[in-house]
């Protein structure tokens, strides 16, 4: 009898085991946003290559992957282009609206403009800067968040201008510009930052 009764409570503890074991696999993955500020780096010259960025990698991808949806955007001097139609093979979108960078809580399901043409790309060269041409330079306009559909279609991305500055340089014409942004990044498929 205590046998049966031994072999009952272990087979209960082994069944209960695997049940929890079996809800714990169903739990799911929690991937955190991605809030970071980054720099790029981009060729003064408006005949260069674009320099190319991914939103989850948080990383620079080189231009023998131009054709892949690696990237999400890309920069070449003042002008950008999103990994869309005319520009690359992905799905990328944006919107450019007047808003507080930590104001903006959701990413809108429409809207979203693409490159649709190499003279009608997504994002209107001078849209986002005021020239000072005293300086020479080029300074973000305030207000100004860009709402990122990533490559892939699937991610959503909020984005700040915060400066852009020169690569200090010797002679009369700069080399480098430096981007510096800030963005938050939502791995999860939904529109929530």
């Amino acid at each position: 009898m205590k046998t049966r009764k031994s072999t009952l409570l272990l087979a209960i503890f082994i069944i209960a085991g695997f049940i929890a074991c079996k809800k714990e696999e169903n739990l799911p993955v929690i991937v955190p946003v991605i809030n970071t500020t980054q720099t790029l780096s981009v060729n003064f010259s408006t005949s260069s290559k674009f320099a190319f960025f991914s939103f989850k990698d948080s990383a620079v991808i080189a231009n023998t992957d131009s054709a892949t949806n690696k990237w999400d955007f890309g920069l070449r001097f003042t002008t950008f282009i999103v990994n869309s139609y005319a520009s690359g093979p992905g799905n990328a979108g944006v919107i450019v609206q007047d808003g507080i960078f930590s104001g903006i809580s959701s990413a809108p399901a429409t809207g979203f403009a693409y490159d649709s043409s190499s003279s009608k790309l997504a994002i209107k060269d001078g849209s986002w800067y005021n020239y000072v041409p005293s300086t020479r330079s080029f300074a973000p306009k305030a207000g100004k968040v860009f709402i990122f559909k990533t490559a892939n279609g699937l991610n959503y991305v909020k984005m700040e201008l915060l400066s852009v500055d020169y690569v200090p340089f010797t002679g009369q014409v700069p080399v480098t510009l430096l981007y510096k942004f800030q963005y938050t990044y939502q791995p999860n498929g939904t529109t929530t930052f």
